[in-house]
């Protein structure tokens, strides 16, 4: 596929988009040009055919995750490095907002997700001739931040986590626990489009629902910046965004029964992080990869999830096993084959 999506879009190193916590709403990479996000190519072997040396050319469209946005640009980068004539735009629109907008109505060639695809998104990617096949990107322990001038907390029980983020949920912080202060809650979160969003509603809140008295958004660094610039404001997304600006943030402990536990790398690997840690997905889709640059970049991506230099230091995210890799790149040579035969 060569068609584009609606997007506000910059070119971008890998550096500049994981520190980008101030940055556009929306990033993209386009290989190493710049992309004006108006759906014009601009590269030649827009087709997906091989350049007339060989090399691969053409034009590749990502949307979904905003927590695999950061993954995926840095893979997409690095791989550009190599095969300057493929294109790769890739927009952060959140889980949901990707399938439904984009993906499953055939505009993008891959869908990054922080959570699995839905019954819905299944019915209306077959609507419309859409198959795709589900990778395993990485691991992420979703990170529940606070203001780094607020010395009066340091960690949240499950439980209390849910009352400030539940539909009726409490206003003001000595509400959660009486040593907090006499402060109203200032709630900045993932909007109802994020994979983030549900998978909050599924760890934390299971029927209780969400509030809608939060900012809500699918721009992480919006999130980070509503945060940091209040004391008494709390926020949650994926924990690269933390990983990446610790100073500008306040990552909390979450109790789940044995004490407070801190997101990190070490904590999501052994499983101690609950109940927020979670697997991040790509979807590409298999038309598309009976394209050889899709087909290419898709293997590469696969092999990278191993990379803990890129994954892990770069990006901030737990790198997949080996064994791990070795099942999705199975899982994906099938779906080439299945497009390329």
């Amino acid at each position: 596929m060569a068609s584009s999506h609606d997007a506000d879009t910059t070119g971008i190193t890998r550096r500049q988009s994981l520190a980008a916590l101030g940055g556009a709403g929306t990033l993209a990479l386009a290989g190493c040009t710049q992309s004006s996000g108006d759906g014009s190519d601009g590269s030649d072997g827009s087709d997906g055919s091989d350049g007339s040396d060989g090399s691969l050319s053409g034009a590749i469209n990502i949307a979904g995750s905003s927590t695999v946005f950061p993954l995926m640009t840095a893979v997409a980068e690095d791989f550009a490095e190599d095969h300057p004539d493929v294109r790769i735009d890739v927009s952060s629109t959140g889980s949901g907002g990707g399938f439904a907008n984009f993906f499953c109505v055939g505009e993008t060639d891959f869908n990054n997700a922080s959570r699995p695809i839905k019954g819905e998104e299944k019915d209306l990617c077959a609507e419309n001739g859409v198959e795709y096949v589900e990778l395993i990107a990485a691991t992420d322990a979703l990170t529940v931040v606070v203001n780094p001038e607020a010395d009066w907390i340091d960690s949240l029980t499950v439980e209390e986590l849910a009352t400030i983020w539940e539909s009726d949920s409490v206003e003001t912080w000595d509400e959660v626990r009486d040593e907090f202060p006499n402060e109203e809650i200032e709630r900045f979160g993932a909007a109802d489009t994020s994979g983030t969003y549900d998978y909050f509603i599924e760890a934390i809140l299971g029927e209780r629902g969400h509030t809608s008295d939060y900012q809500a958004t699918e721009q992480d660094n919006t999130i980070a910046q509503g945060v940091s610039g209040s004391e008494y404001a709390i926020g949650y997304f994926g924990f690269a965004y933390y990983f990446q600006n610790p100073d500008q943030l306040k990552a909390l402990g979450i109790d789940d029964g044995d004490g407070p536990v801190e997101p990190s790398l070490e904590t999501a690997a052994s499983g101690e992080y609950t109940p927020l840690s979670r697997p991040l997905f790509t979807y590409p889709s298999i038309s598309s990869l009976g394209e050889e640059h899709v087909a290419e970049f898709a293997r590469y991506f696969v092999e990278q999830t191993t990379n803990e230099d890129l994954v892990a230091g770069d990006v901030g995210y737990v790198p997949a096993t080996e064994e791990t890799q070795e099942e999705q790149m199975s899982i994906l040579e099938d779906a080439i084959e299945q497009a390329q035969g």
